[in-house]
């Protein structure tokens, strides 16, 4: 055997080994690693994306608690105004209820002075009849007394 022959055949063998494996297997490593490095680049660009996302999810959180914290405040103003609105109007209808149920009770008091004052007029001019009856001695007609009395009713 001649070595300059194995060591040539050694090469070939050893220069068919590297080209099959540029050809095939580094092919389909290189490919594996490329698709690796890709799944980690999208992995941290969805990472950072996701970061970018959270940080303005927040920002858009603590704006809009600011502005439903706004809301709330006016509409708690308003509704105290309305609430004092509504105080205002019962005290109102209150004191119109108030002042309706003073001038019927004195209304109906002017109406029993009235009748006490007609009753009492009625009273007299019996009185006053029967006192004149007793100083004539003589007893007048019905319709004349009557008559005497609304008279005298209408005189007092």
């Amino acid at each position: 055997m001649n070595i300059n022959l194995t060591l040539f055949g050694q090469l070939i063998s050893f220069l068919f080994f590297i080209w099959f494996c540029k050809k095939f297997v580094w092919t389909a490593l290189i490919g594996a690693m490329e698709e690796r490095q890709k799944k980690i680049a999208d992995g941290l660009d969805a990472a950072d994306r996701a970061s970018r996302d959270l940080e303005l999810a927040q920002e858009k959180a603590g704006e809009q608690l600011k502005e439903a914290k706004q809301e709330a405040a006016v509409i708690l103003e308003q509704a105290n105004k309305r609430a004092s609105q509504i105080v205002d109007e019962a005290k109102q209808q209150a004191k119109a209820e108030g002042d309706r149920l003073k001038e019927a009770a004195q209304a109906e008091i002017d109406q029993e002075v009235n009748r006490a004052k007609e009753e009492l007029r009625k009273q007299v001019s019996v009185l006053a009849l029967a006192g004149a009856e007793k100083i004539l001695q003589a007893n007048i007609d019905e319709n004349v007394n009557r008559e005497l009395v609304d008279n005298l009713a209408a005189q007092l």
